[in-house]
């Protein structure tokens, strides 16, 4: 039978629901949803006058999975469970040996097992053992496009809302670091305080340090509407700026916008629905963007943008450029996009 693929709004919803099993095996790359939803078994399993006595801490890097499955057999002390959190599970020896115990779980045991950066392989027995008597979960990295609507989801949840601008503004300053973007995000709700829900430009500039002037945003907004004199000026920002503008991030943002480009020229519905649905867009700004680019780049000349970003990726990797600055391969690679 095949595993159930559980999804991180499932698990968290049989939790704060009162629905507990025996065992949670959380794996993968992304630590944020594993970080969360150990955090919130840990808030929901145990009251604050139980966890003293029946919360355990295990660190794979100072435990071996004997010592774990002793912890998980004991009964909990005054209260109806006990929770046992194995961290860093991925550095244990003979992990697989925890099978010995998913064979028959404790009942009155809740054991989580973070096994951060790698997933293992779903093969192997004492997963098929926890899969069947409780819950796995791959946690996987976002893509960098599903960045923007995990930033919309997450103030949704918190009954707030974002402008476009603002989710691309973090976006380009915080990269895909899932838990950073979060820690941000709760900043910036305290500094908008309960009057004004919404995460404006303005509150991302004066609370992050991030410009709503130059950014990655605009550069490819004045690039779209051959706004010749605001790319330069951008550019030229960058250039000065590196380390808060690096490269690689704005060839990335470049990239991925004519890469869809380039999808959407041959789409059936070049409708602002149908480009939304083609590419796999979650937000309608994105859509209009796409328009917007249809009409000022050919297929044929997208097609040679993506090969100029390329070749401009490899020149600031060192391949074939000796001496040319990031900065002045980028106004290079600009005056091409644009002439």
């Amino acid at each position: 039978m095949a595993q159930k693929e559980w999804t991180f709004d499932e698990i968290i919803r049989d939790i704060r629901g009162g629905t507990f099993y025996p065992v949670y095996l959380l794996m993968g790359d992304e630590p944020f949803y594993i970080d969360r939803i150990s955090q919130t078994l840990s808030e929901c399993v145990l009251n604050d006058d139980e966890r003293d006595f029946n919360q355990t801490i295990l660190y794979g890097t100072d435990t071996d999975t004997p010592s774990v499955i002793n912890t998980a057999k004991r009964y909990p002390m005054m209260a109806e469970r006990q929770l046992v959190i194995l961290r860093e599970a991925q550095q244990v020896r003979k992990l697989d040996d925890l099978a010995y115990y998913l064979e028959k779980p404790q009942p009155t045991t809740v054991l989580i097992i973070e096994h951060k950066n790698t997933s293992v392989d779903k093969r192997k027995r004492f997963v098929s053992l926890a899969a069947k008597t409780g819950v796995v979960y791959e946690s996987k990295k976002l893509y960098d496009n599903k960045i923007p609507p995990f930033i919309v989801s997450y103030l949704r949840n918190k009954n707030f809302q974002i402008s476009p601008k603002a989710a691309q503004m973090l976006v380009d300053f915080l990269g895909n670091n899932l838990n950073k973007i979060a820690g941000e995000l709760d900043k910036l709700i305290i500094s908008a305080g309960n009057e004004n829900r919404e995460i404006t430009p303005e509150l991302v500039e004066s609370n992050i340090g991030i410009s709503k002037e130059y950014n990655n945003y605009e550069f490819l907004d004045a690039i779209v509407a051959s706004d010749v004199l605001k790319a330069n000026r951008i550019a030229m920002h960058f250039a000065l700026n590196q380390k808060n503008y690096p490269m690689v991030v704005t060839l990335s943002v470049l990239f991925n916008y004519f890469s869809n480009l380039m999808i959407a020229h041959y789409l059936p519905d070049k409708s602002e629905d149908g480009i939304r649905k083609g590419l796999g867009l979650r937000m309608a700004f994105q859509s209009r963007a796409y328009i917007s680019g249809l009409r000022r780049f050919p297929a044929g000349k997208t097609m040679q943008i993506i090969s100029l970003i390329r070749e401009c990726d490899g020149k600031a990797k060192g391949v074939g450029n000796l001496s040319t600055s990031e900065g002045d391969l980028l106004r290079e690679l600009l005056f091409k996009i644009l002439h």
